[in-house]
């Protein structure tokens, strides 16, 4: 199946470039480097996975989400590993995941990650960071306390019923990391991202008096807060780059960096002064590579809030995230033209790109939008090279090879060294040398391998072939020399 859809889609980028000078002329030419990115959501099987059922069906339906995904365009999976106090992989610190059926031998995360990059798409492990367990209902002052010993001094019960790490405690923080460090030691993700890496949504009662007294050192109680989440993500950043250079870290923050005087006020909560949340301080001092906003507002908010972001970032990455699940009924039921309202705007004005929450709003198209989202990802794409990390040209491909084997089936081959752990694109064009800018030329993109192989299309046409190659810091070679092929059968 795979490989008619790449010949299908051959035949869809012949007539597409044929017509690039009339679209041109009607929308922005689709940009060949770009975010697009989704959270799939694991917590309570909300995106996945479907609870009582074999571990195999639960594999089969990851594996079908994936597929769409693939199908779609989409480039980096945001896959939620830890949810609060359990993990969907094997530690030693958390207990996992009630949420799928544990079944020897199976691991979501590693599956997730072999997964994502057979389809060329990146994983990134979604990690929520100081929200524990909840309790199924408000506890009393006594339950409290006898509930309390199960849990190290660091966890605090906040509003009688949600336990939380308590940021200001060292050895909170430190248990975090450790996670953190046992994770990116042991998967071979492309990046961890973090949600709730702030101080609790009524942060206002947050019960942190006693540790306030015995490590505030009469900074302000706001100013504090924010020093400890900014030491935990300086902490973080300092053990991820130890152990893998080239793992992304990432985040979530609230959508409103803060208050914009005209703008913001009357609009409710900001990262900055409601819960603590220094984002801009953490891209602006290199202790993230990327931010990945909850941008959950309309344009008229959407627009100033990214743009604060933006003059937050330097040359860090700012990847807005649009909240799908507003269109709702249940939620705010926003229109589908409200959506894309915010994704023409990212598109018409050059951003990095976009995420989505979440996965299931995609696949079951609510309203929409997974058309809209096809349309608006024509060609698949690269994602920009993280340059601050490394940015060294990784060396052309040699030896490529084109062509047809006696099943027919184009075969593209080229030489991959030893322990290589780079990835490949694939691009194709009517001209000798293929223009890596522009998105209609790219035919597959993070090839985990040597070669690509399809059901070769035949006509009267015929077509020059070229690989890159690209580290784990997204750096990519100059093209290699193209190869010509003719797809017509007279020339056999």
């Amino acid at each position: 199946m795979r490989f008619l859809k790449i010949t299908l889609y051959i035949f869809t980028l012949l007539l597409s470039q044929q017509m690039v000078m009339a679209q041109d002329a009607i929308e922005p030419q689709q940009p060949a480097t770009e975010v697009r990115a989704v959270w799939l959501t694991s917590s309570w099987g909300l995106d996945w996975p479907t609870q009582g059922i074999s571990a195999e069906a639960q594999k089969k339906e990851l594996t079908d989400i994936l597929d769409e995904l693939e199908r779609l365009k989409f480039n980096v999976v945001l896959f939620q590993a830890r949810s609060r106090g359990s993990v969907f992989y094997k530690s030693a610190y958390e207990p996992e995941s009630p949420y799928y059926t544990h079944a020897r031998g199976f691991d979501p995360l590693a599956f997730a990650i072999e997964e994502c990059h057979k389809r060329g798409l990146e994983c990134h492990a979604w990690f929520v960071v100081f929200p524990a367990q909840r309790e199924t209902k408000k506890l009393t002052a006594a339950q409290k306390a006898k509930k309390a010993k199960n849990y190290p001094s660091y966890y605090k019960l906040v509003d009688d019923v949600q336990w939380y790490i308590d940021p200001g405690n060292p050895a909170g923080r430190q248990y975090i990391v450790s996670m953190v460090d046992e994770l990116v030691g042991k998967y071979d993700i492309d990046g961890i991202h973090f949600d709730y890496i702030r101080y609790s949504d009524k942060a206002s009662a947050f019960p942190d008096q006693d540790t306030y007294r015995k490590y505030s050192k009469g900074t302000p109680l706001k100013e504090w807060r924010r020093q400890n989440i900014n030491t935990l993500v300086s902490d973080i950043y300092t053990t991820v780059k130890s152990r893998k250079k080239w793992v992304q870290v990432s985040s979530s923050p609230l959508g409103k960096y803060r208050e914009l005087p005209g703008v913001m006020r009357h609009t409710g909560w900001t990262a900055y002064e409601t819960v603590h949340q220094d984002a801009g301080q953490w891209i602006k001092s290199g202790t993230h590579d990327l931010l990945f906003p909850m941008m959950y507002h309309k344009k008229d908010i959407f627009v100033p809030s990214l743009a604060d972001w933006e003059e937050q970032s330097g040359e860090r990455i700012i990847v807005p995230g649009l909240g799908l699940f507003m269109m709702q009924p249940k939620e705010h039921n926003w229109s589908l033209g409200t959506i894309k309202e915010m994704m023409d705007y990212v598109r018409e004005n050059g951003k990095s790109g976009l995420a989505y929450f979440r996965t299931k709003d995609i696949i079951d198209n609510t309203k929409g939008v997974r058309d809209v989202i096809e349309d608006m990802y024509t060609y698949p794409a690269k994602l920009p090279p993280l340059t601050w990390l490394e940015d060294t040209t990784p060396e052309v491909p040699q030896e490529l090879e084109v062509y047809k084997d006696e099943r027919g089936y184009l075969n593209i081959r080229w030489e991959r060294p030893e322990g290589d752990d780079r990835t490949y694109t694939v691009y194709f064009s009517n001209q000798d040398i293929v223009d890596v800018n522009d998105a209609s030329c790219i035919l597959r993109t993070r090839i985990d391998g040597d070669s690509l192989t399809f059901l070769c299309p035949v006509g009267e046409f015929g077509l020059y072939y070229s690989v890159t190659a690209t580290d784990r810091y997204h750096n990519e070679s100059e093209p290699c020399i193209s190869g010509f092929f003719s797809h017509s059968e007279i020339d056999k």
